[in-house]
């Protein structure tokens, strides 16, 4: 049985620290699991930005054929993320497809019997050995990039096959953006929104609004379209995910609020636009209800009663 208290945040300092993934193999390189079609499956979450990242890769990467997924209920209670059922509907979520449990930490100790970690998604799991293969999501990412690229080619889908989204010219840039873009604004928001101390708080929010200052200010070259590079790369994948939760519910609900993307954040705002609007492979992996619902209803310590705010309306403004 996990030792981990779900539901609990921050530690005696007040400061929030995310526990270390503990799943890490990698399709392809590790000779216990090779790359076969219709072997691995994904368990996710609409609500969580971790996940949404790996639902665009696979989506992008045209993956659909070779592994199915299965979509948690967007509540998570003091037990962990659950899955649907009769007496507990969630539209957009799915039953476990390959065991019917009712819950993602069966799958977590069907692994692992001893494990005593928190039950994350997502998770890339492998149904020939009934294990976990992968549950860090910047990981999952980079299998999906590269790994199944032969039966992409062997099965015609050559675009998708040539689909770098980590491509070695950019490599360098990419790992460099992504670490402080997580450490301060994807990560960033959870240090502000679960501190359970005013000073600390009041310390992670301004470093969040001070690195969207630095995308911003990146953004407004003439021409930049993309966080790096020329091309769409997993590191606006990375960054996508947190902004399009921004304005709908980190300003509110992890009090995020020195501004908003849709009216301090110009360039941002048009960068996460034009991603959402122009690319159907981001837009059809977000489920605005799915993540508003989660945040306002999973954290007691944050809403006791569990309202959702309306606004903002819309949840994304048009291009």
């Amino acid at each position: 049985m996990s030792k981990i208290d779900i539901q609990k945040f921050h530690n005696a300092k007040g400061e929030f620290k995310r526990q270390d993934s503990s799943f890490r193999s990698v399709i392809g390189k590790d000779p216990k699991f090779p790359v076969e079609t219709d072997r691995y499956h994904l368990y996710v979450s609409y609500a969580c930005p971790w996940a949404n990242r790996t639902l665009i890769a696979r989506k992008l990467k045209g993956l659909e054929d070779y592994l199915d997924y299965s979509v948690v209920h967007w509540h998570m209670d003091s037990k962990g993320w659950r899955f649907p059922s009769n007496d507990d509907p969630c539209e957009g979520a799915t039953p476990d497809k390959l065991y019917g449990y009712k819950r993602l930490s069966e799958l977590y100790y069907r692994a692992n019997p001893n494990y005593e970690g928190r039950f994350t998604v997502p998770v890339l799991w492998d149904k020939k050995q009934h294990t976990i293969v992968n549950n860090e999501s910047s990981e999952i990412i980079r299998i999906f990039n590269t790994a199944f690229n032969e039966l992409l080619e062997k099965d015609g889908k050559h675009e998708q096959a040539k689909l770098d989204l980590y491509p070695e010219s950019l490599q360098a840039q990419i790992d460099q953006t992504n670490d402080w873009i997580y450490n301060n604004i994807n990560n960033g928001v959870y240090k502000a929104g679960f501190a359970g101390k005013q000073e600390v708080y009041e310390k992670e929010v301004k470093k969040v609004f001070a690195h969207l200052d630095k995308v911003e200010d990146e953004l407004s070259n003439d021409g930049q379209e993309f966080i790096v590079g020329d091309q769409l790369t997993e590191a606006d994948i990375r960054l996508f995910v947190t902004i399009i939760r921004f304005d709908p519910v980190y300003v509110q609900h992890f009090k995020c609020n020195i501004g908003m993307i849709r009216f301090d954040y110009p360039n941002i705002h048009k960068w996460l636009r034009r991603l959402y609007w122009n690319y159907p492979e981001l837009k059809d992996t977000v489920h605005f209800d799915h993540i508003k619902f989660h945040y306002t209803k999973s954290h007691p310590q944050i809403n006791p009663l569990g309202i959702t705010p309306v606004g903002p309306l819309p949840n994304i403004l048009p291009l």
